[in-house]
């Protein structure tokens, strides 16, 4: 695996390759299961996989959540050499952002929803800095985990109105033995908080209404931003303790509910 650093390395590359198809994965790094996935569905779809790494400060709207995000580069380096991706591209925040963020990109309606409610200005760092990564690297593909629903809806939303000549796949959620989508977030759980964070998918797949499903949470311990149905799929948003997490199943997966 090539490791760039360099915008101008990349660019020679990048000229290089315009005979090849490329997949970019955009990470935060702290890689697992998930992000391996969306790996593999690259590496089938393209002559060459790109995996980029930036723990991304525009995105965060609380500064203790950005200091706190694991940042584990010597595992994620591993990771990506044990897949055979081809690059790895690590940039800086001086390289990406010259500008000092002075220009952003925003959406004005999926964005007013959901998530946007509850964390202010993250989806306009998360768009500016996913366009800045798609026009460095001119992908024919780039990879997003349905995890994060809204986010790839913004995202293809963004290609689609800026007339990116690149296909934005999304990839099914990857989930632990007890159900618990991965994230990168779950390494910040106590053994009792993992234990606890699998009541949050069951729920969100029972056969309950989204009021009974915040109720019986907060009787659990959760805190609860939301649980809706949109885009034919039920989204929800918790916290154990400082620890957030979102989730999301489509609505035709239905279970049992819990008694």
């Amino acid at each position: 695996m090539n490791i760039v650093t360099k915008l101008e390395d990349w660019q020679i590359i990048r000229r290089q390759l315009l005979a090849k198809s490329i997949g970019l994965v955009h990470t935060m790094g702290n890689l697992h299961a998930g992000h391996i996935s969306l790996l593999q569905a690259s590496k089938q779809m393209n002559d060459v996989t790109v995996a980029a790494i930036f723990v991304n400060p525009t995105q965060f709207n609380q500064v203790r959540d950005f200091e706190l995000y694991p940042r584990t580069l010597a595992h994620d380096i591993t990771v990506l050499t044990e897949n055979k991706v081809d690059y790895l591209l690590l940039l800086d925040e001086e390289t990406l952002y010259p500008d000092h963020y002075h220009i952003q990109i925003s959406e004005n309606e999926t964005a007013s929803m959901l998530e946007g409610v509850y964390r202010k200005g993250h989806f306009t760092g998360m768009l500016t800095i996913v366009l800045k990564f798609l026009n460095i690297v001119q992908p024919a593909r780039s990879y997003y985990g349905e995890k994060d629903y809204q986010q790839w809806l913004l995202i293809k939303k963004m290609s689609q109105a800026l007339f990116l000549a690149i296909e934005i796949i999304a990839c099914p959620t990857i989930r632990d033995d007890d159900g618990l989508a991965l994230s990168s977030r779950n390494s910040r759980l106590t053994p009792s908080q993992r234990k606890m964070a699998a009541h949050f998918p069951a729920l969100l797949q029972s056969a309950e209404n989204p009021a009974q499903i915040t109720a019986k949470l907060q009787a659990l311990g959760f805190s609860v931003d939301y649980i809706e149905e949109k885009w034919q799929r039920r989204l929800g948003a918790v916290w154990i303790d400082d620890v957030r997490l979102i989730d999301n199943i489509p609505m035709e997966v239905h279970h049992v509910a819990l008694s």
